[in-house]
């Protein structure tokens, strides 16, 4: 009895009346928390919620971002930062869980935002990101200077009047935000942005690249040591200035850019020259060049004049020669005649002598052959004369039995080709061949018809038709 009173006494739930219950007084009874703690088993997953864990020394709570409060977490949740997670404690029925739903995320004091500075440097470092080899040298006088900046507040009025006193030069500002939520990657696109411009497009692309911004406690500078704007400004082909915080700050883009200006304006300097001094510079150059060519145009000259010394006197000896020249033809057309007179001179005076010593040795012969004739008688004479007249008659005898003419006197003929060379065979005469036929009383030309046709007589006997 008292059982049965007791049971019905005891008041009855569901599971789900239970779970119900409990969600409704946990997220009544801590309607908006913060929760400081590390994150661990992070996970981000297709559908776009990112699931994790935060824990301290005594505990542990799972926490959840929904894909709608990802873009305003304000950070990348990374396993082992230490956080404070701001959201509202709820239950999950269907486990018998609870857990923070978080919509605001922030790094847990400066601690742990500069450990994972730390940490991302020292990974950028081992990638060689940081290395000196890597950093471009910054244009003399660069036509486009681009900026990366507010472009609100005093660094882009400060770059631009720093620029415009020293040396103008058309300044292209691509605007981003510099701090809070989605900036670092705002300040990443920017850089790539003005890295993809072409050359000679319509909008020109920077010759040198600032990224600024002004003062600002570490969290403010968070968004500089994002790696997506440390690869960004690595990547970058353009040469980049750094310029973030005061001198005194120090962010991971520092390391990466080409140039690290301690102040916007700085950057500037940095960038651009001052006009006056390229000026003086470009005067002093000038008077340097002026001062070498003057010098070097003296030395010319000396040597020149050394060298002038050196040579001989050309119009003295082209007035020498000339003067030679003219005696010389004035003392040839004197030696000429007188040549001549000595000449004619010597030739009389050897025909004089040649015309004596001719009739001396004329008279001499006369004289000899007088006295031959005187001793010889003429009986001696008669035979003398008869006996030559005797050897004479017998001579030409013989010159006639062996002379052509008088076997051709017999009968017979000398035959030769028209240059004269006797043919003696009848082979050597080939058909329609000229021939001369020489006779006793004179010459006749003929042409072989070839050779006669009849009975064999031997070969000296071959018959040759004309």
């Amino acid at each position: 009895m008292d059982e049965t009173r007791a049971a019905g006494n005891t008041p009855e739930y569901t599971v789900s009346e239970i779970s119900g219950a409990v969600k409704r007084t946990l997220e009544g009874a801590f309607a908006r928390v913060r929760v400081r703690g590390e994150l661990t088993e992070v996970k981000r997953y297709p559908s776009g919620h990112i699931y994790f864990s935060l824990k301290d020394e005594g505990g542990k709570i799972a926490g959840i971002v929904w894909k709608s409060a990802v873009p305003r977490l304000g950070m990348v949740p990374e396993n082992g930062v230490e956080v404070i997670a701001t959201g509202r404690i709820s239950a999950y029925g269907e486990r018998s869980s609870y857990q923070l739903l978080v919509d605001r995320m922030e790094f847990a004091g400066a601690g742990a935002l500069l450990a994972r500075i730390e940490a991302l440097r020292l990974r950028l470092l081992e990638e060689g990101l940081f290395e000196a080899a890597r950093k471009r040298a910054l244009p003399l006088l660069p036509r486009v200077i681009g900026v990366v900046s507010s472009e609100r507040g005093a660094v882009i009025q400060d770059i631009r009047t720093t620029i415009a006193r020293r040396f103008p030069r058309d300044v292209l500002l691509w605007p981003v935000p510099v701090q809070g939520e989605g900036a670092a990657e705002r300040i990443a696109a920017a850089i790539a942005g003005f890295d993809a411009m072409a050359p000679g497009g319509a909008v020109p692309r920077p010759d040198v690249l600032i990224v600024a911004r002004g003062g600002g406690s570490l969290e403010d500078l968070m968004a500089f040591n994002e790696e997506i704007v440390i690869r960004a400004a690595a990547a970058c082909t353009i040469p980049l200035i750094s310029a973030v915080g005061h001198e005194t700050d120090t962010t991971l883009i520092d390391f990466v850019a080409d140039r690290r200006a301690p102040t916007p304006t700085a950057a500037a300097e940095m960038a651009i020259p001052p006009r006056t001094e390229l000026l003086a510079a470009l005067a002093q150059t000038a008077a340097r060049l002026a001062g070498g060519l003057g010098r070097l145009t003296q030395q010319c000259q000396l040597r020149l004049e050394r060298a002038v010394r050196g040579l001989p006197d050309l119009p003295g000896l082209l007035g020498t020669a000339r003067q030679r020249l003219d005696d010389r033809t004035e003392r040839l057309d004197l030696a000429l005649p007188g040549l001549l007179k000595l000449r004619r001179g010597a030739f009389a005076l050897l025909s004089q002598r040649l015309s004596g010593a001719l009739q001396q040795g004329m008279g001499r012969r006369q004289t000899a052959a007088g006295r031959v004739l005187a001793r010889l008688s003429p009986a001696p004479l008669a035979a003398l004369l008869r006996e030559a007249a005797a050897r004479l008659s017998g001579s030409g005898a013989r010159l006639e039995s062996v002379s052509p003419l008088a076997v051709l006197a017999r009968g017979y003929a000398l035959v030769t080709d028209p240059s004269g060379h006797p043919l003696t065979r009848a082979a050597a005469v080939a058909p329609g061949a000229r021939l001369a036929l020489r006779f006793a009383d004179g010459s006749v030309a003929a042409t072989a018809d070839g050779k006669a046709r009849g009975a064999a007589r031997g070969p000296a006997q071959d018959d040759l038709l004309i």
